[in-house]
């Protein structure tokens, strides 16, 4: 089947907004056997959005259109798709109610413009917005699908994901399974190197690289009829790719490495404590986000000042005097403390320079150290970092985890 993707918006025509989500929709289309010919932009504007979707529909079996889904004037994407594939939009009062009921319990005022969003043709599939107040919608005429979604990726992405893609997988007539490797130690460059053979060969399933922050994912995508086959397609994939790379893969179920770790704590019973300088809350502020955390983290100090260093961590001044905040020894004596004082089984600590001043011949910006400690054992790593100061503050942090993930591993 043909399809193709309509971005609606004049701020992307002006290059206000990058357009993440044509590229995320085609992603998804390719792997379920939909052919992408065309993907088309075109601005807040009847008479032209008009003629897109007259030509879109003529060419292509499915349509996407992202964006003008919202209560303005401006909006005129369900509407105008409505209209070209000779459909009429009328008031759904379970909609109007829902709608309602969501700007009541926000506090916010309803005003009369926002029944736009409650307005659809009769038989549309509509699809719940869980994170706004546009839902999408799927029309159909004359063996022609036209599906609409919200601009903002943060509402298209999981509306996609969660609906779009069981209604096409039921259209196409397959079934995607996907597992996502994330990795940790090697960049996309390097990793897509030593994969490069499974890559220009793979047919099903695919292997696509993704770079996140500090970090590549790989997604194995079987194309199947049922997720028990998806499974016995990608697992030899899966299996080949570890044993070419080793312990840098982390996940093998798309969890992130603070919640990896988070996992690892929680099922040996393994409580931790940190203490930050360089990185300011980061650490801590990842683990917090994880639902359950209390049942592993007991404490996070942000021990920036020398001071703080030396009253709340119990650091040595002479180690301060003699080696500096930024040291090997400094970021062992916090981590020592911080277990100390906390009562935690480990104790990570971070201290560095993270720019764009500060350093030295000896530790230039970028440079940071990263303690572990343990009964018994602490164990320190120098890191050297590049870039921006959230860049380095940001990549300090994984790599502390990732130190904590490795250790837990041994245990």
């Amino acid at each position: 089947m043909i399809a193709e993707i309509v971005s609606v918006g004049t701020e992307l025509l002006m290059g206000q907004v990058v357009n993440t989500d044509a590229q995320f929709i085609a992603q998804r289309l390719a792997p379920l056997g939909f052919q992408v010919f065309y993907h088309t932009t075109v601005g807040d504007n009847v008479k032209r959005l008009t003629a897109v979707v007259h030509q879109a529909v003529e060419r292509s079996d499915v349509v996407v259109f992202t964006g003008g889904l919202g209560p303005t004037d401006d909006d005129l994407t369900k509407e105008t798709v409505a209209s070209a594939l000779g459909l009429t939009v009328e008031l759904i009062p379970e909609e109007a109610e829902r709608l309602r009921k969501h700007f009541e319990t926000r506090g916010y005022a309803f005003t009369p413009n926002n029944l736009k969003q409650a307005s659809f043709p009769k038989g549309a599939i509509i699809l719940p917005n869980a994170f706004g107040t546009a839902p999408g919608c799927i029309m159909t005429a004359e063996n022609k699908t036209a599906i609409l979604l919200p601009g903002p990726p943060r509402e298209l992405f999981p509306m996609f994901q969660n609906h779009v893609m069981p209604y096409l997988e039921q259209l196409s007539g397959n079934k995607l399974y996907s597992r996502e490797l994330r990795i940790f130690g090697k960049g996309e460059s390097t990793i897509t190197y030593e994969l490069s053979d499974i890559i220009e060969s793979q047919t099903n399933p695919t292997v696509a690289p993704y770079v996140k922050t500090g970090e590549v994912s790989l997604r194995v995508t079987a194309l199947c009829q049922n997720e028990e086959e998806g499974e016995q397609l990608a697992r030899p994939m899966i299996s080949e790719i570890i044993s070419r790379l080793g312990d840098i893969v982390y996940s093998t179920v798309g969890e992130s490495l603070p919640e990896t770790c988070a996992r690892m704590l929680t099922d040996d019973r393994q409580t931790l404590a940190v203490a930050e300088s360089c990185t300011g809350g980061l650490i801590t502020s990842e683990l917090v986000a994880i639902p359950g955390c209390s049942t592993f983290l007991l404490e996070g100090c942000v021990a920036y000042s020398d001071a703080a260093k030396v009253s709340r961590l119990g650091v040595n001044q002479a180690t301060l005097d003699t080696f500096g905040a930024v040291s090997e020894q400094c970021a062992r004596e916090m981590a020592e403390g911080m277990r100390l004082s906390s009562g935690a089984n480990y104790a990570l600590a971070t201290t560095g320079f993270a720019g764009p001043d500060g350093g030295t011949e000896e530790n230039p910006v970028g440079t940071l150290y990263i303690a572990l400690a343990r009964p018994g054992e602490t164990l320190v790593k120098r890191v050297s970092l590049f870039g921006e100061r959230a860049r380095i503050r940001e990549h300090a942090a994984l790599h502390a985890f990732d130190m904590l993930r490795r250790k837990l591993c041994l245990e």
